[in-house]
């Protein structure tokens, strides 16, 4: 075990998204801080082969594997909650499992809002990929898998033993994608070389294996297609298309009654005109069924055929937490997978454990704006604990009222604001033009502009 040296508090953060990547900034300077942070990664072809350099390797069949397991079982329940359940027999069974399965080491934290707008601006990506060094030249970057927790210490897929006095736990949804801030910037360019529409695989809206790609050339790509989500990401990743690329045939599924479900009427309505006035074909009530894809050709769950060079498949990834399942912390998730916490961000029946960010069953939105609320709350009270102070002292979180800033492009958008909705230029003032991504790496302790 690593056990706890010096005077400093040991705070172990595990995920490395907006909300534990700004907890770990916050606390590097008043702890001993040990930011975790992993990826999967990897092609499929009829066995689970993950290939690519500076990756840890799992060598299912050796006899020195109790890590090795627990990061196996991990694995599989990841690929379990990204239907990919058909590969049981490979990864359950120790004997038979594939020898050459690899976890990818992830090295940067990616501003998660930001991503479609790198997809057709790859430049953007510049400034929204960072690595995790970057922002915490005081605290240490595990780059392995957290696969077990106790009273004291996590355990990760490396083998390591991380002892800590208080844990955070960040992980967010599940990820895949390049582990490298060159790999990731690379995946952008390639795409755009390719297509201009391609999207590098392994971005949030979707794994690379639950989505084809646009692999024509550029002047032979007319149609793409948006399937199933009807939600921000679908809705931000049509304008920023549509916006760069007018001459595209767009047309957008989703399986609810209306756009931006998530908020009012007005603000899906007003989603809905700006669409339409840029020749986005939106169809509501259906999905697609991507099993029958054919030659092009897509069937919605109506009937109807829709013929399209590709589609992006933007429904969201699970929740990360199919690795505490078997942990300290099992009893503490709710039926949806979620950790329960109280009012001052702490795991309910645990002192000195922390959940923050789209992991908790905290009662709003998943935003990111809100995962760094929570971290900012939660990076509070520790400070405080560290120092010995009284739990009564610590602050509060209290849910966030409905708030919603989507962006049209790069100019416009919609907002809502408690009661109060609007869109067009103001909206779009507030958030299109830079994603706050000036804001976040101020608060990252960064540069908002790079030299």
């Amino acid at each position: 075990m690593e056990g706890l040296l010096g005077e400093k508090k040991r705070v172990v953060v595990v995920g490395g998204g907006a909300a534990g990547s700004l907890i770990a900034k916050t606390l590097q300077d008043h702890a001993d801080v040990f930011l975790i942070d992993f990826n999967f990664w990897g092609n499929f072809r009829g066995q689970a082969n993950f290939v690519g350099k500076d990756e840890v390797h799992l060598p299912c069949s050796t006899s020195n594997g109790q890590y090795e397991l627990v990061a196996i079982r991990l694995l599989h329940e990841l690929l379990q909650d990204m239907n990919f359940s058909k590969y049981d027999h490979i990864l359950l069974d120790y004997e038979f499992c594939p020898r050459n399965l690899r976890v990818k080491r992830k090295e940067f934290y990616e501003i998660p809002w930001t991503n479609l707008r790198s997809m057709v601006e790859p430049s953007f990506a510049e400034r929204t990929v960072i690595n995790h060094s970057d922002y915490l030249p005081n605290a240490h970057v595990i780059t392995s898998a957290a696969t077990n927790i106790t009273q004291k210490e996590v355990l990760t897929a490396q083998g390591r033993q991380i002892a800590y006095d208080y844990l955070v736990i960040a992980t967010g949804h599940v990820d895949s994608g390049p582990y490298t801030k060159a790999e990731r910037l690379s995946h952008y360019e390639a795409g755009v070389k390719i297509d201009r529409l391609l999207i590098a695989a392994g971005l949030l809206l979707a794994s690379d294996k639950l989505f084809s790609g646009c692999r024509a050339r550029k002047d032979k790509v007319r149609e793409i297609n948006l399937d199933r989500w009807g939600g921000p990401t679908g809705v931000e990743l049509a304008a920023e298309i549509i916006v760069d690329f007018p001459d595209k045939k767009v047309t957008l599924v989703h399986r609810g009654s209306r756009l931006l479900e998530f908020i009012g009427e007005k603000a899906g309505k007003k989603a809905m005109d700006w669409l339409n006035s840029k020749k986005v074909e939106v169809i509501l009530g259906q999905s697609v069924k991507l099993s029958s894809v054919s030659d092009g050709a897509y069937e919605t769950s109506g009937g109807e055929t829709i013929i399209a060079d590709c589609h992006f498949l933007c429904t969201g990834n699970p929740i990360g937490s199919s690795w505490l399942k078997d942990t300290l912390l099992k009893d503490n998730l709710d039926m949806h997978g979620r950790l329960m916490v109280d009012a001052n961000l702490r795991v309910r029946g645990h002192n000195n454990i922390f959940a923050i960010g789209d992991i908790t069953d905290i009662p709003e939105i998943k935003q990111g704006y809100l995962a760094q609320a929570h971290a900012l709350v939660a990076a509070k009270n520790l400070r405080l604990l560290i120092k010995g102070e009284n739990d009564s002292k610590m602050s509060t979180y209290r849910p966030a009222s409905p708030m919603a800033l989507v962006s049209l492009g790069r100019r416009e958008g919609v907002a809502q604001v408690m009661c109060l909705t609007m869109g067009g230029r103001v909206p779009g003032m507030i958030k299109s033009g830079d994603l706050f991504v000036g804001k976040t790496r101020k608060q990252l302790g960064l540069k908002s502009t790079l030299p």
